[in-house]
Formats: C-alpha cells, sequence, structure tokens
C-alpha cells in the first residue's frame, strides 16, 4: 500500500469529518447541489471526473459521455483522478473555477464525498456520480441513509452479484465438483459501497444455486490485478489441500489476478472457475490459444454509463428534470464464445 496515498486519504478524511461537523451538527445532512433556478439557456459545459481513468472500463466510459455531448452540443472535459483523493478536490474545485454547468464524479475514495457536494452546493452546480455511491453527509456510503446518497448512474451492484453467482454455480454443478474439495474466493476492495453489494450478492447467488456447502473465503484487495494476485496467492497457500477453486470479485481485475495467482501456483486451468465482472481483460485470455481459469464474465458496458450521464445532466440543466435516485443500465453474461459477438471491447 502507498503510504503517501493512506496519508492524503487521511488528511481528506478529516477534512470530510470536519466538515460534516459544522455542516451536519444541526441535525440537516448537507444535499448535494442542485439548479433551483430556470434552465440553462446558453452553453452547456460539463466536467466529468473519473477515478482510474486510464483503465479501459472509464476509457470507455469517457468515450461515450464524449460521444453524448457532441450529439447534444454540450462542451464536455474528462478529468482522470487516479486514485488520489486529495487530487480529486483541488479537481473539483477547478471545474468550480472553471464555471462549469454540471458535474459528474467516480471518485477514487468515497471518504472524499461531503467535501465534494459541499463545493459543488456552495456553488449552485449539480452534481451527478456514476458508478460508485457517494454520501453527502459521511465518508462511508456503506452507513449512509439512501436520502443522503447523491443520485447516481451505474450498474444495480445486487443484480451484477447475481448474475456473477448464479453463472459460477451453473459452471461449478456442470464440472461436477465436490463441496468438501473446492473452495470459492471473493476478491474486492472492501471500502467500496458497491463492490461489496456484488460480492455480497454473488455469494447469495452461488450457495443458492449449486454451491450449498462450499466454503467461502474473503480477500481484501485493492481492486488491481497485481494487488488481487498477492492477496489470492497467500490464501492458496494458507488451504493447500484444496483441489478445485471459484473465483469471483468486484470487477475484472480481482478475478484475472485470482486466475494468475492459481495459475501460478500449478493450479489447472481445468480446477479453477473464475467469473470476471467487466469482460474488458476476460477477453484477453479468451482471445489467446492457452487454455484459462477465466470461463465466463458479466459485460458491462462503460460507454452506455458515460452517455446516460451526460444526458441525465443534461435534462436536469435544460429542461429543468429532476434526477433519478438511481439508474441502471443493461448487462451481458459472455464466455469465450460470445464476447466478440456481443461488442467487448478488450483492454
Amino acid at each position: 500500500m502507498n503510504l503517501a496515498r493512506v496519508r492524503g486519504s487521511a488528511a481528506v478524511l478529516g477534512v470530510a469529518v470536519a466538515l460534516c461537523a459544522t455542516a451536519c451538527s444541526t441535525g440537516k445532512s448537507t444535499t448535494a447541489a442542485a439548479s433551483s433556478g430556470a434552465p440553462v439557456t446558453g452553453k452547456i459545459t460539463l466536467t466529468y471526473l473519473q477515478k482510474q481513468g486510464d483503465q479501459q472500463y472509464f476509457i470507455d466510459e469517457a468515450d461515450g459521455a464524449k460521444a453524448k455531448a457532441a450529439a447534444l452540443g454540450v462542451d464536455l472535459k474528462v478529468v482522470n483522478l487516479g486514485d488520489d483523493a486529495n487530487q480529486t478536490v483541488s479537481d473539483v474545485q477547478a471545474a468550480v473555477a472553471q464555471k462549469s454547468s454540471g458535474l459528474i464524479i467516480v471518485p477514487p475514495d468515497p471518504s472524499v464525498g461531503p467535501q465534494v457536494v459541499q463545493l459543488a452546493k456552495d456553488a449552485g452546480i449539480p452534481l451527478l456520480t456514476s458508478d460508485d455511491q457517494v454520501c453527502t453527509s459521511g465518508p462511508n456510503p456503506a452507513s449512509c441513509p439512501t436520502a443522503d446518497l447523491v443520485p447516481r448512474i451505474g450498474f444495480s451492484g445486487t443484480q451484477m452479484g447475481t448474475d456473477v453467482g448464479k453463472k459460477a454455480a451453473d459452471l461449478f454443478a456442470k464440472a461436477g465438483w465436490s463441496a468438501a474439495d473446492t473452495r470459492t474466493i471473493s476478491a474486492w476492495k472492501q471500502d467500496v459501497t458497491v463492490c461489496t453489494d456484488r460480492v455480497k450478492a454473488a455469494k447469495a447467488s452461488f450457495t443458492a444455486g449449486a454451491g450449498a456447502g462450499v466454503q467461502n473465503i474473503d480477500v481484501a484487495t485493492d481492486n488491481t490485478p497485481t494487488g488481487a494476485q498477492d492477496k489470492v496467492a497467500a490464501t492458496i497457500t494458507a488451504n493447500a489441500g484444496v483441489k478445485h477453486w471459484v473465483i469471483w470479485g468486484c470487477n475484472d481485475e480481482n478475478v484475472q489476478g485470482g486466475v494468475t495467482a492459481l495459475q501460478n501456483a500449478g493450479v489447472s486451468a481445468d480446477n479453477v472457475i473464475g467469473v470476471g465482472l467487466g469482460a474488458y481483460l476476460a477477453c484477453k485470455d479468451w482471445g489467446s490459444s492457452q487454455p484459462t481459469g477465466m470461463k465466463a464474465a458479466l459485460y458491462i458496458s462503460g460507454k452506455n454509463i458515460g452517455a446516460l450521464a451526460v444526458q441525465t445532466m443534461y435534462d436536469k440543466l435544460k429542461n429543468g428534470k429532476a434526477f433519478p435516485q438511481e439508474a441502471d443500465a443493461p448487462t451481458t453474461m459472455v464466455d469465450a464464445t460470445t464476447w466478440q459477438s456481443a461488442g467487448v471491447k478488450c483492454s
């Protein structure tokens, strides 16, 4: 873990807590900024701030947002926040100073949420999130009252996890493995609410299917392939007697890292069932001639989310249409035989 990042996140969390101490002491939660005046009649300018902007999913999301903005005649600026919570605050401040009509954000750290919300509110700029949840009144969306969550465009974490768990259960049943010598791995960054929603639903769906009696191992990662690989490798070492493995996680990165760790440990691809979430890394395995433990993946289109987020913000600014609290895009399960026809773009 990067110590500077930890210190930076702690600093941002301190600011967020201090902010809540002043904004929440009256018992009234800080609310997301919303345009209360007449609809915008001139040129609309939007800023889309994304974590991990070099990841394929977010590249696709930015492309979808740009295409929709061009079609609507909107000026759009896309900002890559990386993994830096401190940069998030400074880039939001810059967007406010540049008179953006609206802000769409995927923050790298949920603890920055209250400060971002306050900056938008003070400037009178509507704020919309995509993908991840942001709480207006505290640093942790998992413990946030529903009314205090910023309106979000994304995918249903519960539905995605349910689909992943069901597919894993179907593949497990088809393989004919016994529960006694099989383990499931759930890999995810455990402070990201939408990730927890996905993994929790996958566990429940797998158990409700053919997976009853299979022991699960939770593995905390940083949602990157290398981070997942390192943590899963340690898990394999601690469970040397396990013959078969089923792995899912918050995203393709977790599953790809886990599959690689199993491969490096000498576990045959025939003894691994990996079900990704995203498909942008899974398809790289399927495009090669080598056997892989990545057996399926839930395809999620970042382009759809980016386009829907821009359209939703445009409708708010131009027509005064209220934000939906949640707006979800569809998903598709793919494998080595169907990913190309589904339109998956490999990272």
